[in-house]
């Protein structure tokens, strides 16, 4: 379809009102495109503008624990004079990320250019009505603009010419790291982060581009010394967020849980969160700090202090205190065989399992016959298993319903018997026959 200011071109002309056939038509719009439709080439200025988008391909991190793969975006910043690349990958595209990607950004340059030219991702800059074609930095954004003293130029909406370097430079991510990455498998972010620094340093050292130079060679002649220094303090972007406490005296912010002590359960507080610091205050008292976590959802940080003095043994599941202490609830005879179960492995935690197996298993309902079969083993200085202590148990508890003799009742006939005096023994008396033989009854 012809675009407006085409087809009135061509009315304007002095052919205007002439028909043309089809292929002649095609031939007078190919040449107006040839002279109209021209690229003008974008000449930077070194040390002007830092261009930043995000990849669009994401790789995989595999979660050890749980299994799960998380989708890693990568950031990409060039200097698109002299084409130095820094890349770096993020578990979300959310502003923490954003900002500190523009740090690491600075850091690895070594210094900070006039102006930084972004996409419009959401956290870069926001309509200020819906529908209106204006557009303002964030104001997080703007902090760190001003913190580096630099300018934010977002570019032009639809308009990726304008930004020509940073698309070639998600090019060259996608197929010189994505590409050459994708078949490796990356448990943390940091080891993605550490191959992603590896691949791009041989794209800025190694590749020779037309002019027979490496960008980190036209950088480094050209370009560094007219970069701005670095700030003396390093940024650290600030939120705000206020976060009741819960039941398990743990506050959550951005899916991780960062312990409080345990007896403002319940509280609202108030939480400030860096890049990398999470600060808890009750009122206007810092409370605690804790590192904040990244990576994996549902992390916990929890300080020892912050733990009720009846939740400090949780701490030490299955460990060898951990099943010596449950094992003492039952009996001597059964800490003894849980001790013998674990000295007998090559590694202790490898007799974990069976000591488990026993005391839920075996001793959960049935502690009193499990302390009898396990005294037996040790009287008999057999090695304990879970086997041998259920057959133990099977065979007490066997015994135990075997119905036992009828004994009679006493007899409530009276006995007869008859004390002898002997001369011969003045001192003693002595009963008769009668007294010994069996009951007869009294008529």
């Amino acid at each position: 379809m012809l675009r407006g200011p085409t087809v009135r071109d061509i009315r304007g002309s002095s052919d205007a009102g002439k028909k043309y056939g089809y292929s002649q038509f095609c031939a007078l719009f190919t040449d107006y495109l040839r002279t109209h439709d021209l690229v003008a080439v974008l000449r930077h200025e070194p040390g002007r503008a830092m261009l930043v988008d995000w990849a669009g391909d994401t790789m995989d991190v595999v979660d050890t624990i749980t299994g799960e793969v998380v989708r890693a975006i990568l950031f990409v910043a060039v200097l698109p004079y002299s084409g130095l690349m820094f890349c770096r990958a993020y578990a979300d595209m959310k502003s923490p990320a954003w900002l500190d990607a523009h740090v690491q950004a600075f850091a690895f340059f070594g210094g900070v250019t006039q102006i930084v030219v972004p996409d419009n991702p959401t956290t870069s800059t926001h309509q200020t009505h819906k529908g209106d074609a204006e557009r303002i930095v964030n104001a997080r954004y703007q902090q760190l603009a001003d913190h580096y003293q630099t300018a934010i130029v977002p570019a032009r909406v639809k308009k990726p010419r304008d930004k020509a370097a940073a698309e070639n430079a998600v090019n060259v991510v996608n197929k010189r790291v994505i590409g050459y990455l994708e078949d490796d498998v990356f448990t943390t972010l940091g080891e993605l982060n550490a191959a992603i620094e590896e691949r791009v340093r041989e794209i800025n050292h190694d590749i020779r581009r037309a002019d027979d130079t490496t960008r980190w060679e036209r950088f480094d002649s050209e370009e560094r010394e007219l970069l701005a220094p670095l700030p003396d303090a390093g940024f650290e972007d600030v939120e705000w967020k206020e976060l009741k406490a819960a039941r398990n005296y743990h506050v959550t912010a951005d899916t991780q849980r960062y312990s409080v002590p345990f007896a403002l359960a319940g509280k609202l507080l108030r939480v400030r969160l860096t890049s990398s610091r999470v600060t808890v205050f009750d009122g206007h008292e810092s409370i605690c700090e804790h590192p904040r976590l990244t990576g994996r959802k549902g992390q916990y940080s929890t300080l020892p202090d912050h733990v009720p003095p009846q939740h400090r043994d949780i701490d030490e599941l299955w460990s060898r205190r951990w099943f010596t202490d449950r094992a003492r609830s039952v009996g001597p005879a059964t800490v003894t065989v849980i001790e013998q179960i674990l000295d007998s492995q090559a590694i202790e935690a490898q007799g974990y399992l069976s000591c488990q197996n026993i005391l839920d298993g075996l001793g959960k309902n049935n502690r009193e016959r499990l302390e009898a079969a396990c005294q037996e083993l040790v009287n008999r200085s057999a090695h304990p298993t879970y086997s041998t202590l259920k057959r133990s148990m099977a065979a007490i508890d066997s015994d135990a319903k075997k119905p036992r003799p009828m004994v009679p009742a006493a007899s409530t006939r009276k006995r007869v018997s008859t004390v002898v005096f002997r001369d011969t023994m003045p001192d003693v008396y002595v009963r008769d026959a009668s007294h010994y033989a069996r009951d007869e009854e009294v008529k």
